[in-house]
């Protein structure tokens, strides 16, 4: 990306917001687009700044920031930008609804500063923020408790085998070239399987694609995937 990633802060709380700002101004492919209080004022800006990724904030005064995950995701206008949720706790069940709602990732709040760039930039960079292991756990352990939804069920149907083992994998969160190397394919024939499984499944990003292989059934918490060799 040419020029600097344009981020959006949403966190009612001064101290947090001020701190984020100046740890995203101090590099030079980072910029702060604009600061939200609320989540009612994080989907206002989302729509008129059009930032690349919004660090969203879950609880927050009036609309929280799942809900205002859930407008900016499902807004055509907002199709460019991304929602990264900042939570306290590693397993809250209001992230796996963030996630379902559309968000690309979450971070917890101690995260430190270096690792918060750099998730930056991968969730500005079209990735899912899906590679830390409490993610996955957090994903297992609340798409267990859901029945699988008929709607999704009924798409999937339209998956071919192949698309159906790349999604299983990416549900591990492996990247593409790991895929590719336990497939037997060319990255490149993983990514448009990828794109393939996005656009049948009607999934914003590969976070989305996890959670739609454990709540069809595809997947299961008990781990019956393949081993990645």
């Amino acid at each position: 990306m040419n020029r600097p990633v344009r981020v959006l802060i949403a966190d009612d709380q001064a101290l947090l917001r001020t701190g984020f700002r100046l740890l995203i101004d101090s590099v030079p492919d980072l910029t702060v687009a604009g600061e939200a209080v609320s989540g009612d004022q994080a989907v206002e800006l989302a729509l008129r700044l059009r930032p690349d990724v919004v660090l969203m904030d879950i609880r927050m005064p009036g609309m929280d920031g799942l809900e205002a995950t859930r407008r900016i995701c499902a807004d055509p206008d907002a199709v460019g930008t991304r929602v990264l949720v900042l939570t306290t706790f590693d397993l809250d069940e209001y992230v796996y609804a963030a996630l379902r709602g559309g968000a690309s990732g979450f971070l917890l709040k101690d995260i430190l500063p270096a690792d918060l760039l750099t998730a930056l930039r991968v969730v500005a960079s079209g990735d899912a923020l899906l590679a830390p292991a409490v993610t996955r756990r957090l994903i297992r352990e609340f798409a267990g408790r859901h029945e699988p939804r008929p709607r999704l069920a009924c798409e999937l149907a339209g998956v071919t085998p192949r698309e159906r083992e790349v999604l299983r994998l990416v549900a591990r969160g492996l990247p593409n070239p790991v895929i590719a190397e336990h497939l037997g394919l060319s990255v490149a024939t993983v990514k448009t399987h990828v794109r393939r499984l996005l656009a049948k499944l009607h999934a914003h990003d590969r976070a989305q694609l996890v959670v739609i292989a454990y709540e069809t059934g595809l997947v299961t918490a008990g781990g019956n995937l393949p081993p990645t060799g």
